[in-house]
């Protein structure tokens, strides 16, 4: 942990030591090279649900949980395309983050704090659950001699230390330390366990068919348990097309987009990544191996499958170094999810106040703004821990409502404000309405993807039938995001359309 606030910091050395404006610290300067951005957008693949999640899913349903590997390397394909398009948007109009997007395209500063606000609300159950997966990997791999409440605490002091002063070229540099890491021990792990405990991957495999062949198939085993519906083909389809179209436009992963150096470098990102998203294939597997080491687990002890399997046959130092490699996983995408809050906040919201609207007063109004969200959250951990847990029940599906206001808003100039609101609040209330009724899936569909629709449908409704919005008369290059060719500059006019990679 010492070693992780000491990289952090040491990523502003020969940047004035932490100086710059918001742009150097929200987005690095939008100076990050191919390597810093896909460490840091592979964080985002990788946290601390790779070592818990993903493993209890793999414990409890199976082959349902293998829509995380669909989803992600469907979305980079996704952002292959709509990547660059942001990167040349944000990067010509100066802007530094989705609610700065959605403020300048529609002109209406109050909408880009209305957002700020709405993702704030779906992003705060992303950081206590960070913090909720270090306290348990820290004190699963010290036997519990570190506590929950101590590692709950660590997990908040050694993130926000490092955020504060390096912003994302901080969490740039520690993703380096986390992906070799990572890339170590699940490499390791996926090796070792299934010669340990059953002489090879045939064995496993064979006894999986023989004993547990509905952990094989869609939808799983124990489908409708949790308020989960049926997990089948249907769920799978809609769930792996509704993630891939959200990441693209998750705030964490816009950050990433607006801190690389070029286009071209996002390009290279999304061709790379999908090979990294290999190693997820470890934890859930391993999940379904702990069926036959450590039965019986049930409800958020399924989540500690892996790192059961990992204290139960290694020695106390390589427990120590899976453990420190579960950590940066918390700890890497918790700081972006930090960093991302302040940056709304202090750009879009308190910036609406006349004294905090100069740059510098800015990034000060998000620093504070980044220890405020981790403090609240740390504290909702302490206090009222299921309240936020609640709420990640529809996070991400809410989150996936800002697609048509913020894609289809920078690729289709004639869509409205109006549109656009009326749509996501449909959306909003549809997803909230299905999901705390315990009504997702419904008719087999993710309750997200079914509230897009119904967002997207609206949002056309409005713009079609509804007067024209503010931002219809202004010029395309001032409205619409496009792709740039390589080497186009900042503030180089339209370019033609192409195909391929170019």
């Amino acid at each position: 942990m010492v070693a992780t606030v000491a990289l952090g910091l040491l990523a502003v050395r020969g940047r004035g030591g932490g100086g710059g404006g918001l742009a150097e610290w929200s987005v690095g300067g939008r100076s990050l090279g191919t390597v810093f951005i896909w460490v840091l957008m592979a964080g985002e693949g990788y946290t601390s649900f790779s070592y818990l999640g993903a493993a209890g899913w793999g414990y409890n349903y199976g082959a349902p949980v293998m829509y995380v590997v669909a989803y992600m390397s469907c979305g980079y394909a996704v952002g292959y395309v709509v990547g660059p398009m942001l990167w040349d948007y944000a990067r010509r109009h100066g802007l530094v983050g989705i609610t700065d997007m959605v403020a300048h395209r529609y002109r209406r500063p109050w909408l880009g704090a209305a957002v700020a606000v709405l993702a704030t609300v779906f992003l705060l159950p992303y950081i206590q659950l960070q913090i909720t997966g270090m306290g348990v990997v820290v004190s699963t791999v010290t036997y519990g001699a570190v506590s929950l409440e101590w590692a709950y605490f660590v997990a908040f002091a050694v993130t926000t230390g490092f955020v504060v002063v390096s912003g994302l070229r901080g969490s740039a540099w520690v993703s380096v330390l986390k992906d070799v890491l990572v890339i170590g021990t699940l490499g390791f792990l996926a090796g070792y366990v299934p010669v340990h405990y059953f002489g090879g991957y045939g064995e496993l495999f064979d006894r999986l068919a023989e004993e547990k062949p509905q952990w094989l198939t869609l939808p799983g085993h124990g489908s409708g348990a949790d308020g989960r519906g049926e997990l089948g083909t249907a769920w799978f389809a809609s769930t792996s097309v509704l993630n891939a179209l959200t990441v693209v436009i998750f705030p964490t992963t816009v950050a990433g987009y607006l801190g690389a150096r070029s286009a071209d470098a996002l390009r290279r990102n999304s061709i790379l990544l999908p090979a990294y998203n290999v190693l997820l294939f470890v934890p859930m597997l391993l999940g379904m191996a702990a069926l036959f080491v450590v039965p019986g687990l049930a409800g958020a002890d399924s989540n500690l499958a892996l790192l059961k399997l990992v204290v139960d046959s290694l020695p106390a130092w390589a427990v120590g170094v899976v453990g420190v490699a579960a950590a940066l996983s918390s700890i890497v995408p918790m700081a972006v999810f930090m960093l991302v809050i302040g940056t709304m906040w202090g750009r879009s919201v308190l910036s609406l106040l006349p004294r905090w609207r100069s740059g510098e007063r800015q990034k000060g109004a998000s620093q504070a703004v980044v220890v405020a969200a981790g403090s609240v959250a740390l504290v909702m951990t302490y206090v009222a821990p299921n309240t936020l847990v609640r709420l990640s029940l529809v996070s991400y599906e809410g989150m996936a409502q800002l697609v048509p206001m913020l894609l289809l808003g920078l690729v289709w100039r004639r869509l409205t404000a109006a549109g656009a609101v009326s749509g996501l609040i449909a959306g909003v209330g549809l997803v909230c309405g299905l999901v705390f009724t315990g009504n997702d899936p419904v008719w087999g569909l993710n309750a997200g993807m079914v509230a897009l629709v119904v967002n997207l449908a609206v949002a056309l409704a409005v713009t079609w039938l509804g007067p024209r919005g503010a931002g219809d008369g202004r010029p395309d290059d001032a409205v619409l995001a496009r792709d740039p060719l390589p080497g186009a500059g900042a503030g180089a006019g339209p370019v033609p359309v192409v195909s391929g990679p170019g």
